[in-house]
């Protein structure tokens, strides 16, 4: 199959004939065999009832529907899962996002080699609100990331095959999945700037939170990425550099009680200060330790991404 279409969306009734139709039109002029794979989030409207409709109208049409909603990551991970296409491409449902842009981003993977081109909403239909966190959102994740996209963000995504089936997304890290494809390997991502309309239809389903759990799960998706099959390199580091400091703020005060006499060890802030070191750093060690053997029992610890392999075969 050529290509697969996923599209995750959470009580999008009206606008799902519409574009529906629109994505048939612009494929079916490109030729290419194809699939529409719709992910009902849990919607309590008749979202569903609208995807069945279409399915019995056109067989390339698909849906899967979740009994709650999970959030966009958990639509788009089933979907990856499901999609059987060589270039994956993803959009929101609310019409915001134009197929038209479907021709050029199957090409710049099919025929340029890309392994993601991600949307760039240059002129966006927001309202400032939204527009602001979003710009300073982006920054930030370009600074960690050094990957230059500005917007991590839009919906608009185009991938590669192998791309989406060697990732899994949960929480809120659909927006990071150029982040987790470049430290999974994949070196070939770039942007267009794609066309954002007014939305149509319904309101916007996300609110002010988003922001918040992005950034934790931004911090969260940095620690495992770099130290997730060795977590004692950076609790070990930690915990060690607190303790030393913790004990030669020991010895120091050791010393003084000693030999520069005229004052009690306990009666210094620096003796209570030296002696939380000391603990922190037992314990931040041991959560290392713990958290290197949980990983080293890990039915995983072994698993890497091999991308080609030359004269192996398996007996």
């Amino acid at each position: 199959m050529d290509l697969s279409l996923v599209i995750p969306l959470y009580n999008e009734e009206e606008s799902l004939p519409e574009l529906s139709t629109w994505i048939e039109g612009v494929i079916n002029k490109m030729g290419l065999t194809y699939e529409i794979i719709f992910v009902d989030d849990g919607s309590n409207d008749n979202s569903w009832e609208v995807i069945e409709m279409l399915n019995h109208k056109n067989p390339n049409i698909k849906g899967v529907r979740f009994r709650k909603n999970y959030g966009k990551s958990a639509a788009l991970n089933r979907g990856f899962f499901l999609a059987k296409g060589e270039v994956v491409i993803t959009m929101d449902a609310d019409l915001q996002d134009s197929p038209d842009e479907i021709p050029d981003l199957y090409k710049m993977i099919n025929e340029k080699g890309f392994d993601i081109v991600s949307g760039w909403k240059k002129k966006r239909y927001d309202p400032i609100s939204k527009r602001w966190p979003s710009k300073f959102f982006n920054w930030t994740v370009r600074r960690i990331s050094k990957l230059p996209l500005h917007d991590f963000n839009c919906g608009l995504k185009a991938y590669r095959k192998d791309v989406i089936k060697s990732i899994e997304i949960y929480g809120e890290m659909h927006r990071y999945i150029p982040v987790i494809a470049k430290w999974g390997g994949f070196r070939k991502i770039t942007e267009k700037v794609v066309q954002h309309k007014p939305r149509k239809y319904g309101s916007s389903k996300f609110g002010a939170e988003r922001m918040i759990k992005g950034f934790l799960d931004l911090i969260s998706l940095t620690f495992v990425s770099k130290f997730g099959k060795r977590p004692m390199h950076f609790f070990g580091v930690i915990g060690s550099l607190l303790f030393i400091v913790g004990l030669i703020i020991a010895i120091y005060l050791t010393y003084a009680k000693f030999f520069l006499q005229g004052y009690r060890m306990t009666e210094r802030p620096l003796f209570y200060f030296g002696l939380l070191a000391m603990i922190m750093g037992m314990q931040v060690f041991s959560a290392g330790f713990v958290a290197e053997m949980i990983s080293r029992n890990s039915p995983r610890r072994n698993e890497y991404e091999i991308e080609k392999t030359s004269g192996i075969t398996n007996e």
